[in-house]
C-alpha cells in the first residue's frame, strides 16, 4: 500500500510539472500590444499583490511601462526598457538605463491573458 501511495504522489508531481510546461515564443508578434499587468506574486500559488501597471510592448524591442503607485507615494511613473526574444523566452532590461537583463519565461498564454515568470510571476491581461 505504501508503494502505491508513493507512486501516486510521484505521478501527481510529474503531472503538475508537465501541466505548467513553459511556452516558447517564436517571435515578438505573439506579445506585441498593450497589456494590463494587474497582479504579481512570488509563486503561482502565493497570494497575489495588486499592481496598477500598463505595458505597451512594441515591435521595435521596447516596452513602455506606466505605473501608478497603489500606496499613493507617487502619482505616475513612466519608463522605457528594452527587450528581445531569445530561445523562446523574453530577455528584458531589469533596470532602465543599465544593460542588466533578466530572462522571463511565458508560463501560460492565451488570446487575452499571459503569465510571465521573471523572478516574480506577473499576471497580465491584453487591453
Amino acid at each position: 500500500m505504501k508503494k502505491i501511495v508513493k507512486i501516486l504522489s510521484l505521478a501527481s508531481i510529474f503531472l503538475a510539472f508537465s501541466a505548467n510546461a513553459d511556452i516558447e515564443l517564436k517571435d515578438n508578434s505573439e506579445i506585441v500590444g498593450k497589456w494590463d499587468l494587474h497582479d504579481e506574486a512570488t509563486s503561482l500559488t502565493a497570494p497575489k499583490k495588486h499592481t496598477d501597471t500598463e505595458w505597451n510592448i512594441k515591435p521595435d524591442g521596447t516596452i513602455d511601462a506606466i505605473s501608478t503607485d497603489v500606496s499613493g507615494r507617487i502619482s505616475k511613473m513612466e519608463i522605457t526598457i528594452k527587450y528581445s526574444i531569445e530561445n523562446g523566452k523574453i530577455k528584458k532590461q531589469s533596470r532602465p538605463g543599465k544593460e542588466l537583463y533578466e530572462t522571463c519565461t511565458v508560463v501560460e498564454k492565451d488570446d487575452k491573458n499571459m503569465t510571465l515568470h521573471c523572478g516574480y510571476f506577473f499576471f497580465l491581461t491584453k487591453k
